[in-house]
């Protein structure tokens, strides 16, 4: 059998205006742990790349590999000033990325709280069967 790719086709509240990145490219860079650790280092903050660059063990074309695409999704944005590159986060991006997550949240909800519901009514079920013995044993008949 043939490998087949499956895509989303967004609806109209995913919609977007031109100039506007795809959900996809959010979801493509926060593929990569590395991505998601520079997105965590700039939550603290504007920084240069050479900071960036720092904070970890990979090589300086790398990182610089992971902000271009970091860049491209938008997630990032950069400004120069002076000799260096500065970058911060743009969250503006994650919304998409929240708002598909978000359809997962309310299925998880509504599946544990009926799962709650059943092993709650399972219990009281078992607790009512396992007192009825209980409570006929105690009971004498008079003659």
């Amino acid at each position: 059998m043939r490998h087949r790719s499956v895509t989303y086709a967004g609806h109209a509240s995913t919609r977007r205006s031109p100039g506007t990145p795809l959900p996809d490219a959010a979801f493509s860079a926060l593929a990569d742990p590395t991505r998601r650790a520079v997105l965590d280092l700039l939550r603290a903050g504007t920084r240069p790349a050479g900071d960036i660059a720092r904070a970890f063990t990979v090589s300086r074309p790398a990182i610089s590999k992971h902000l271009r695409i970091l860049r491209r999704a938008h997630l990032v944005e950069e400004r120069r000033e002076g000799r260096h590159r500065m970058y911060h986060l743009n969250p503006e991006p994650l919304k998409a990325v929240d708002s598909w997550l978000d359809q997962y949240r309310t299925f998880w909800t509504a599946s544990l709280a009926n799962l709650k519901a059943f092993v709650e009514e399972e219990y009281e079920k078992e607790t009512r069967a396992t007192e009825a013995p209980k409570n006929n044993t105690f009971k004498k008949e008079n003659p």
